[in-house]
């Protein structure tokens, strides 16, 4: 079922659904399952798997000179999506990324998904290669999410790239796109950013999930935005548990995103990591609480590979 009949089905009822990442290579997807099983007791009606780059990683040769190898340290998202549709019976939402993909890497990956009866995706630009600091697309790749997105509509309509196919059979998948309620870091300004996430929903974007915020009124602010611009289609939050005190500095370094200060003070205020869980687990069941009340169509969790604190919050909610 796509997402957006999940959320049609759900009559105003708030979801819970989470996102998860693929095994580090050399793991296998029994890994996986132990840190699904526990947040499977709260039903989720699809859960999302991220998709990660290859990266560069630099060997010193005998001669002393330095190589440099390409690697991709958590690969096989079609697998693992194919694996959690059969193992839990529930939608699988596999992200495709413009980086490191071909415009026919990206028709081969997405007729796999077809052929597993997978219909739903989310479609986003994905990170820099590291260590390069600036996006590059590959040579026949797309450079913007809203590129990706016409390649797929075109497959919904049965338009594949090879224009000498007869009788091609259309796909059907459901859209998902990104949404940053804090500006997306590359955007000069919040106008432009939802110019073009607007112009995701105007090429065929079907629900928008949003970068992680820490401050419901980030989000709220975010939505009446969307709104006055026209924007439509539901839009879900995304949410994260702190569970360390590093991560105060993390994430916004990562995420582009601002920790309120009362969260920040709290965090700093404990003895150990035991309480910065505890403060972590407390402040996201406050946020998903006013998040419910306000009526949001999921709540969707960043569980970054640790369900614990994802669970205790499900506890509480669901």
């Amino acid at each position: 079922m796509k997402v957006t009949e999940h959320i049609k089905k759900a009559n105003g009822n708030t979801l819970f659904s989470f996102e998860v990442l693929p095994p580090l290579k050399g793991q296998n997807i029994r890994s996986l399952f132990d840190h699904m099983d526990p947040l499977m007791e709260f039903n989720p009606p699809f859960v999302d798997v991220t998709y990660h780059r290859e990266e560069f990683v630099y060997k010193k040769r005998e001669n002393g000179l330095l190589e440099r190898k390409t690697v991709r340290k958590r690969p096989g998202t079609v697998g693992i999506c194919a694996a959690i549709q059969n193992h839990y019976q529930v939608d699988a939402v596999p992200h495709i990324i413009c980086g490191g993909f071909s415009k026919e890497d990206t028709e081969n990956a997405l007729i796999d998904l077809n052929f597993l009866g997978i219909d739903n995706v989310l479609l986003i630009q994905g990170d820099t290669r590291k260590p390069e600091r600036e996006f590059v697309a590959e040579p026949d790749g797309h450079a913007h999410a809203s590129d990706l997105i016409e390649q797929v509509v075109e497959l919904n309509n049965g338009i594949y790239l090879d224009e000498e196919l007869e009788n091609a059979k259309p796909s059907d998948f459901c859209i998902g796109v990104a949404g940053y309620p804090e500006k997306h870091f590359a955007a000069p300004n919040m106008e432009t950013d939802l110019k073009y996430l607007k112009l995701k929903q105007e090429k065929g974007g079907d629900y928008i999930v949003t970068q992680m915020f820490f401050d419901n009124q980030s989000y709220f602010n975010f939505v009446e935005k969307c709104r006055e611009s026209g924007i439509t289609i539901p839009i879900i939050p995304g949410l994260k548990p702190i569970t360390s005190s590093k991560q105060l500095t993390i994430l916004p370094q990562l995420f582009h995103v601002d920790l309120p200060m009362e969260l920040s003070k709290a965090v700093e205020a404990c003895k150990n990591r035991e309480e910065v869980i505890q403060v972590g687990i407390e402040w996201t069941i406050q946020q998903s609480k006013e998040l419910m009340e306000y009526g949001v169509p999921s709540l969707h969790y960043y569980s970054m590979g640790k369900s614990a604190s994802v669970y205790e919050v499900a506890k509480a909610l669901f």
